[in-house]
């Protein structure tokens, strides 16, 4: 967690008069660098401008281009929108690679836990499934055959959709033999 009061290379805090100084640059200059779009300085609630130290460091870079290589403003303009779009460049390229290693280790995980399952099942004696699964249709019919042993023993258990169901004994349906009971 950072705090408010925490400066990073991005914290304008610089007026413009201690930027120039810093930059070797003249106050004016920084005023048409801004206009070109060369660096974009912050503003405090009076709209002045407050420049960050990594606002310092491009003004020395846009200084060494122009006096040193003499490449013009439209020229450093465009290295400077290059070397950022490299950053940003970099930045995601890291950020996939963190993600990569995430799923790789998720891959991983998955896989030690299929081996595991794998093992139990090959240790496993009948060689049935790990979760048991209903067959329907047998349990029906052992059902039904229970149903047909049990039929002369006691009466069914309904005579159809919507009837009650017989109370063993006197042949009432099984609520009304309970409202005496």
């Amino acid at each position: 967690m950072t705090s408010d009061f925490e400066l990073t290379d991005d914290t304008p805090v610089y007026v413009i008069s201690v930027a120039a100084q810093l930059s070797g640059l003249h106050p004016q200059t920084l005023r048409a660098y801004d206009r070109l779009g060369l660096v974009s300085p912050g503003r405090a609630a009076g709209r002045g401008r407050r420049y960050s130290l990594r606002d310092i460091l491009i003004l020395r870079e846009v200084q060494r281009l122009s006096q040193e290589e003499g490449i013009n403003l439209s020229g450093i303009k465009r290295i400077l929108e290059l070397e950022l779009a490299e950053e940003r460049s970099r930045l995601r390229l890291a950020e996939l690679h963190a993600e990569i290693n995430q799923l790789r280790a998720e891959l991983e995980s998955t896989r030690a836990v299929a081996a595991r399952l794998a093992t139990l099942l090959r240790n496993r004696g009948g060689g049935g499934a790990l979760v048991p699964v209903r067959d329907t249709a047998s349990r029906r019919s052992s059902a039904q055959a229970d149903h047909v042993a049990d039929a002369s023993a006691t009466p069914p258990a309904s005579d159809g959709p919507g009837t009650l169901p017989y109370a063993p004994g006197d042949g009432r349906p099984a609520a009304a033999a309970s409202d005496s009971a």
